[in-house]
């Protein structure tokens, strides 16, 4: 068979290259510019890239034999593996990277400091215990922690559980120089009632809900 590749709709697509690509899969875009194959820009578009990823998989052999030229078989092929290793590579990177984030904020977050009194005073706060019970179980902390050279700030909430009922924390706290001050701790009972764990008191005031999301470096 003649050798057609780079003759676009001309070009006639051997049949052992029509097989999944997956170096235009795994690097999508980034492989449809080095392969002349710019329909793979469709991945910037929103939705569009979600089932443009598959096309390419699906697609991409026949489209880079099209678009561009090829010395032979053997080097369109050999090529393309290299692209699939590569991609590949790239995506256990991507994953370990993102894994190893997780880890970090999953195993250090609980440890901030603010988040360390808060739960230091709930368990041991007789307000706390008579609505709730004990002994006091915290759940994993959400929010936002941020520090700086002049201090920081820490806006939580976690959960707590009781032999008699579960709740849910909500703490603000203020760093000053070394030293973290808690600001607020509310408890909201479920059903509603709020006590007000630095006071003992009922606090009529809603509780701040902060996001799912850590933002800024953790103080200590």
């Amino acid at each position: 068979m003649d050798n057609t590749s780079g003759q676009g709709e001309r070009a006639i697509v051997p049949p052992e290259i029509r097989r999944w690509n997956w170096g235009a899969f795994f690097l999508n875009w980034i492989w449809g510019v080095a392969n002349e194959t710019y329909i793979a820009l469709l991945m910037f578009v929103p939705l569009v890239n979600v089932v443009m990823i598959f096309v390419l998989g699906a697609k991409g052999s026949e489209w880079a034999w099209r678009n561009t030229r090829w010395r032979d078989v053997a080097h369109f092929k050999r090529t393309q593996r290299l692209w699939g290793i590569w991609g590949f590579v790239a995506w256990i990177a991507v994953f370990v990277f993102y894994g190893g984030f997780i880890a970090v904020f999953a195993w250090q977050f609980p440890r901030a400091e603010a988040y360390v009194m808060a739960v230091a005073q709930v368990t041991k706060s007789p307000a706390a215990i008579d609505a709730l019970g004990a002994p006091i179980q915290p759940g994993f902390p959400w929010g936002s922690i941020s520090t700086g050279p002049s201090g920081g700030h820490a806006d939580l909430s976690f959960s707590a559980t009781g032999p008699k009922a579960h709740g849910t924390v909500y703490v603000d706290a203020t760093k000053s120089g070394s030293a973290w001050r808690l600001t607020r701790l509310i408890l909201v009972v479920d059903g509603g009632r709020r006590i007000d764990l630095r006071g003992g008191a009922a606090d009529t005031r809603p509780p701040a809900r902060p996001g799912g999301a850590m933002m800024g470096p953790l103080g200590k």
